[in-house]
Parts: C-alpha cells; sequence; structure tokens
C-alpha cells in the first residue's frame, strides 16, 4: 500500500472508511490522518452539493466521523476554521 497516496486520496486506496480502520499496517495516527483527510473530501462534496454540483460518490461523512471517534480523533476546536469543510 502506498501510504503517502493514501493520505492524500484515501478513495483511492480504500474502499471504505472501515478498511482504514482495520488495517493492521497503519498506526493510529496515520489512520486519523487518512480519515482526517476523507473527512475533508466528503464535506466538499456536501458543500458542492449544496450549491447543485453533486454528482460524486456517495457520502461517507458518517461512517468517518463514527471511525474517527472510535479512534479517540479529538476536534481541535479553538484552532479550526469556521468552514463547513473543517479544513486542514
Amino acid at each position: 500500500m502506498d501510504i503517502e497516496m493514501a493520505m492524500l486520496d484515501p478513495d483511492s486506496a480504500f474502499t471504505s472508511p472501515d478498511d482504514v480502520f482495520a488495517e493492521q499496517s497503519l498506526t493510529r495516527e496515520q489512520k486519523i490522518k487518512i480519515l482526517r483527510r476523507w473527512e475533508y473530501d466528503a464535506r466538499e462534496l456536501e458543500v458542492a452539493e449544496e450549491e447543485n454540483m453533486g454528482g460524486g460518490p456517495p457520502n461517507k461523512l458518517d461512517e468517518i466521523l463514527k471511525f474517527l471517534h472510535r479512534l479517540d480523533a479529538e476536534i481541535d476546536v479553538d484552532h479550526s476554521p469556521p468552514t463547513k469543510q473543517g479544513g486542514e
């Protein structure tokens, strides 16, 4: 698996967020980073859909957030931008 590519484009390396969570070769931090990227992409899709530019893959945001929670990934609300995408 190309971890760098997975961190840039999780959809290219994994079928679902569950696959990231189950991947034994990844550290907890790597899983969180990949899921955070996937979260950002999912939020971008939501914004596009709100602006009638949908047509992308099904949104996996709920599933992504579930696995981030299971990894105890905290959200830094003090340093998060006030956008729908959440920022990175």
